[in-house]
């Protein structure tokens, strides 16, 4: 009887230690099955070598988030998926209201025609240029005071986190003024106006003869004798091509390859009495427009802009941008086609 009672607990205790064993087996298989995968090394070793350049910047921490504060306002990041945001300018003074020429918009997707609003301009950026494929603002009397440039040259911290972020240093030693698009010069009414044109983002590498000079010039023509006489103007400047010529020759690209040398730089100027209903006014084709495309060569550039008058409608033909798209289009035609020559 002893002998039974003996037999029967060993029985017990091995199907005890057997079922221990069955969900042992089956827990360790669950974990198992639940481990994610290794990620691609070679996915992740390119994304770590394309960012690499950003992440070692310190100010470039801020453009990660989805917000980002200037002096003047707050703008939110569009999502990704937000590209569809067209909208008509007609407002009084607006940057855009001769219109959008490459239809940027404030969309990540559009690496290469992403639209920034600076409060003081507006551009269409291009990230794997590194520079503004154009920039846009409206220039009058009011705009122009008594404020010092800053020469604060910095990275723009509003660019989306995964654009490459052009600093205020990588242009040194290259051969290539810092060239502005908006100019220093046109926002001298306080120091927010004129900080703001000093950001990377309103940059191209220019011909330091082609900048202090030639541009100068042209610059100064604007503000000194077209606004001072009572003007309001509508200015776009662009540049296109691969390839300028500094002070230390022939070179298609700078910074590490990161932001590509234009070869032309070019300028629109609408100009029409200082007043209200500008839209109107400028469809009605009594207006004056001064252009210009300028070689990005400190070797062949005339001190003179006079030189490189052009029509709107040679830089349309040879950008592809939609030039003066807010007007109606007899208007259009009319004015893409006229010379002026101060």
């Amino acid at each position: 009887m002893k002998e039974k009672k003996l037999l029967s607990l060993a029985v017990t205790v091995a199907l005890i230690v057997f079922v221990t064993c069955i969900r042992l087996r089956e827990s360790t298989g669950n974990k198992t099955g639940d481990t994610p995968k290794k990620a691609n090394t070679e996915n992740s070793s390119h994304h770590k070598s394309k960012s690499a350049h950003n992440k070692s910047k310190s100010s470039h921490n801020t453009s990660t988030s989805s917000q980002a504060t200037t002096a003047t306002r707050t703008i939110v990041t569009s999502s990704s998926d937000n590209c569809d945001t067209h909208i008509k300018n007609t407002s009084d003074n607006n940057h855009l209201l001769l219109g959008n020429p490459s239809d940027a918009q404030p969309c990540m997707q559009l690496v290469n025609n992403y639209l920034i609003d600076r409060s003081y301009y507006v551009a269409s950026y291009n990230s794997q240029r590194g520079t503004p494929n154009w920039v846009s603002w409206h220039l009058d009397a009011n705009d122009l005071g008594k404020t010092y440039r800053t020469d604060n040259f910095r990275a723009d911290p509003e660019l989306p986190g995964n654009f490459y972020h052009v600093e205020g240093s990588d242009y040194i030693s290259s051969g290539f003024d810092r060239g502005h698009n908006c100019p220093s010069g046109d926002r001298t009414n306080n120091t927010d106006a004129n900080e703001s044109t000093f950001l990377m983002s309103n940059m191209i590498p220019q011909a330091p003869k082609n900048n202090k000079r030639t541009w100068a010039g042209f610059e100064e023509y604007t503000r000194n004798t077209l606004v001072s006489a009572g003007n309001e103007c509508y200015i776009i400047m662009g540049s296109y091509g691969t390839g300028g010529t500094g002070s230390k020759g022939k070179v298609k690209t700078i910074d590490q390859g990161k932001v590509t040398v234009p070869s032309r730089i070019w300028k629109i100027v609408v100009v029409i009495p200082a007043g209200d209903h500008d839209l109107e006014r400028i469809s009605s084709g009594d207006v004056k427009i001064v252009a210009i495309d300028t070689p990005n060569n400190n070797n062949t550039i005339d001190n003179s802009w006079r030189k490189y008058i052009t029509s709107v409608k040679a830089i349309e033909d040879s950008t592809g941008y939609h030039l003066l798209s807010n007007l109606p289009k007899k208007v259009q035609l009319a004015l893409k086609s006229k010379v002026y020559v101060p």
